[in-house]
């Protein structure tokens, strides 16, 4: 049996200089229907000031509206990916705390505009770093769950992801901020979503091939549900990184082919992502 309903890749990033609307084309050719598309910073000089984050959402925009005249659905994810950020602490000082928050405002923007639906990738970094450093990007995390709950807005995390403990301690600061839990989507999350182990996040797995026993063993444990993604990075020097465009509507169907119920695929592409994002 094969599955005719929607496929939505929930982390998926374009890049003008890399396969740019062939990679969307090819999610579209093999059963893909939505994409949401997080803003990928210019690592070697992400923007320090106003105009230049303004500009830099611009085009991630620009290119959801090409995307969207293949036939996809889009909804776009914009902010400061911490890979990016964290390392202008050494670069900027202290002026980076004021270049985030010129990042998050002007992200948060766009959202009002109804251009995007959410503000990712952020969090904090998820390799070694000073005391200094873990506890200023911890602060301004928690303060940006507090920006999302007054906006009733999703989070798109991206987070350590060797500790068990990464589930918990993102939902305290979640209570802290008066922030729904399962507004905090965490992206690049292992394939175990039973609620203990999540605590009521939600989890944007990543479609890889050894993700579908975890997933088939704890679906049924899970709070609310999980989404599926690539983090495809459209990057040329990396061709297929993390995983290929198509990755999400094959495993969709291995999925189904273990016996995963057509209401919890439906609840994966559909009714979540809306309940999440907002319909579109």
């Amino acid at each position: 049996m094969d599955w005719t309903g929607p496929i939505l890749d929930d982390h998926f990033h374009l890049n003008r200089n890399g396969r740019f609307l062939d990679a969307a084309r090819d999610f579209l050719r093999v059963g893909g229907t939505d994409l949401v598309l997080v803003h990928c910073p210019d690592f070697s000089a992400p923007p320090t000031t106003r105009k230049g984050h303004s500009d830099a959402y611009a085009d991630t925009i620009a290119m959801s509206e090409q995307v969207r005249e293949l036939g996809l659905g889009v909804r776009v994810i914009l902010g400061p990916h911490p890979a990016a950020f964290a390392h202008q602490f050494e670069s900027l000082g202290d002026r980076a705390e004021e270049n985030y928050w010129d990042s998050i405002e002007t992200a948060l923007d766009f959202v009002h505009e109804g251009k995007a639906h959410g503000i990712g990738e952020v969090g904090r970094p998820h390799w070694q770093v000073s005391d200094e450093i873990w506890n200023r990007s911890n602060s301004l995390l928690l303060e940006t769950m507090k920006l999302a709950a007054r906006e009733g807005i999703p989070l798109q995390l991206h987070v350590e992801g060797e500790s068990d403990d990464t589930y918990g301690e993102l939902a305290q600061m979640a209570d802290k901020a008066g922030l729904l839990r399962e507004r905090l989507v965490r992206h690049y999350a292992p394939p175990k979503i039973d609620a203990a182990y999540t605590h009521g996040l939600t989890p944007s797995v990543l479609a890889g091939s050894g993700a579908i026993d975890e997933l088939m063993s704890t679906f049924e444990s899970s709070s609310h549900g999980f989404m599926l993604e690539t983090d495809y990075m459209d990057d040329p020097n990396r061709p297929g990184a993390v995983l290929g465009p198509k990755t999400v509507p094959k495993r969709t169907r291995q999925l189904l082919a273990a016996g995963l119920d057509e209401e919890i695929l439906y609840r994966c592409h559909r009714d979540l992502p809306d309940r999440i994002y907002g319909a579109i």
